[in-house]
């Protein structure tokens, strides 16, 4: 099949799942699962012959399509693989089928219409990472709100209106910025090129003083510092992780959340590079409150889903700061780490999901003793402990590292400059790793061992369909742990040209300070630039 078609195909095939489900009779359920199990299948097939295909050596988009949609508005329906998106692409792909597989014994009330709304989200999913135009990405991020709703509001649990309601009030906040800040954007573009565009590229040119750039940065920042989520704005993630159902929680956890910081990569920072630079403080102060705040509360505590939700705050404080350290080492670590936390978080729901089936509780304290009784169970639990807290040989580990690795390289070089403030910030960083491992190793002590208390009556270790699932996720995570060059090589060239276009100035004062400190760097470690 031709590389664009794939393409399109890998787009459109969850929505031609959800209308083949119209066909299915209501009370077939069993065809229900299985028509989106093969649908998910048969798109992770197709993305991952796409991976393979990626030439990192080829510059720009690629297997794109530009159709012409509202020309007098300039928008083209426009579509692309490149380094920002292909790994989310791929991670988005290998999730689907998972999530599927992983709701067929949960899900027994409106069963069509939940697996409808899943194929949808993954659409609006997999629409969001491949537009390469301003208009087309707003349609498909504000279409992921749809189907979470439902998700979450009718097979969440007994708080969920609450929790629905909150996490919509978030998320429609920070979107009617967003639009407002498009508008802006697409209007001083035709001003400047005499035509208007919602094209990224297009955007990517226009050069804007501070004082816009700076009221759009806030705009778009806020917009994607809700979906991340960063402190203070987090305060929905654990409502609407503890009240979802596990499938919407691992959507939530695995990819969700990934949509604020590849905003924020591409388009909130390269767009604004002047106001990134002098937010680049601010930024870092609250990546780090998110990675040391995240930690300190997953580690006090008592329910189970509300640990993973407010570690997955902590992870992609790391990710936020290996964008603003703003050297090759930290930008490839925080792609990494994205990948990374969409594996092991989107995992340790789903065995979350696995025990609360046989249970019935989320309450750490009515466990104790499960690696006794449940024993398959306990050790994928613990290899994803093990992961999520950065073990070496784990994809954990690869991208902690690296984002340490790059904001103290960036510590250093504002050291030398006199300045101490990001080499604080970078050892409070490095803190949130043993918080990380305090925060798991509590959980998995209580949980796996000590005095059994669950279960109460026999309960049956993970069944084939479990293990099938698990062992998928296991073998990612270690994957990207022992093999990461290939990835990196697929997302070095757009991590490159992300640094350039975030470091490169538009203002005469700005980029003199930048030169003074890019002229106290030292020296490059192979195959990274300062």
């Amino acid at each position: 099949m031709d590389n664009v078609l794939m393409l399109q195909t890998v787009l459109w095939l969850p929505l031609a799942g959800m209308f083949a489900l119209l066909v299915v009779p209501s009370g077939a359920h069993d065809a229900v699962r299985r028509l989106s199990f093969w649908t998910m299948v048969l798109q992770f097939v197709l993305v991952a012959v796409l991976y393979a295909r990626f030439d990192p050596a080829a510059p720009g988009l690629q297997f794109a399509t530009r159709v012409p949609w509202i020309v007098d508005w300039g928008v083209y329906f426009s579509l692309g693989l490149d380094g920002y998106n292909v790994l989310l692409v791929l991670l988005t792909a290998f999730l689907g089928p998972i999530v599927v597989a992983g709701s067929f014994t949960a899900i027994t009330k409106d069963v069509k219409l939940f697996y409808a709304m899943v194929l949808l989200i993954q659409f609006a999913m997999m629409g969001t990472f491949l537009a390469q135009d301003l208009f087309v990405f707003y349609l498909f991020w504000e279409t992921m709100l749809i189907p979470m709703f439902l998700l979450i509001g009718i097979w969440g649990g007994e708080r969920r209106i609450y929790a629905t309601l909150k996490f919509v009030l978030y998320t429609a906040f920070g979107s009617i910025l967003m639009l407002a800040a498009i508008i802006y954007l697409v209007l001083a573009t035709q001003q400047a090129g005499g035509a208007a565009s919602f094209a990224f590229a297009d955007l990517m040119r226009v050069k804007l003083p501070l004082d816009a750039q700076l009221w759009l940065f806030a705009a778009f920042g806020l917009s994607f510092a809700i979906k991340v989520p960063i402190f203070p704005l987090h305060t929905w993630l654990p409502d609407a992780h503890v009240e979802a159902p596990t499938t919407g929680s691992v959507i939530l956890a695995g990819v969700l959340l990934k949509m604020g910081t590849y905003g924020f990569i591409k388009l909130g920072f390269p767009l604004f590079p002047d106001a990134t630079q002098l937010f680049t403080p601010t930024i870092m102060v609250l990546a780090v409150a998110s990675i040391v705040i995240g930690a300190g509360l997953a580690l006090v505590q008592d329910d189970i889903k509300k640990i993973i939700a407010y570690s997955s705050i902590s992870h992609l404080g790391y990710v936020m700061l290996g964008l603003v350290s703003l050297n090759l080492i930290g930008i490839q670590g925080a792609i990494v780490q994205m990948v990374s936390h969409g594996l092991t978080a989107a995992g340790l729901f789903l065995m979350i999901g696995m025990i609360y089936e046989r249970c019935h509780t989320r309450d750490l304290a009515a466990y104790g003793g499960l690696a006794r009784a449940l024993p398959v169970y306990s050790v994928a639990f613990m290899l994803l402990t093990l992961a999520s807290i950065g073990l070496p040989t784990t994809s954990g580990f690869t991208g902690e590292f690296l984002v340490l690795l790059g904001a103290f390289n960036n510590a250093w070089t504002q050291h030398l400059g006199g300045h101490s403030f990001a080499l604080v910030l970078a050892v409070l960083a490095a803190s949130g790793v043993v918080l990380g491992a305090l925060y798991m190793l509590r959980f998995a002590a209580k949980f796996l061992y000590g005095e059994a208390k669950v279960p109460h009556a026999p309960v049956a270790d993970l069944v084939l369909r479990e293990r099938l699932i698990l062992g998928a996720v296991l073998v990612a995570v270690f994957w990207l742990g022992l093999f990461p060059d290939g990835a990196m090589r697929k997302t070095e060239p757009a991590a490159r040209e992300y640094q350039l276009l975030v470091r490169t100035s538009r203002l005469p004062a700005v980029a003199t300070a930048q030169a003074g400190v890019d002229a106290l760097a030292p020296a490059a470690m192979p195959g990274t630039k300062p």
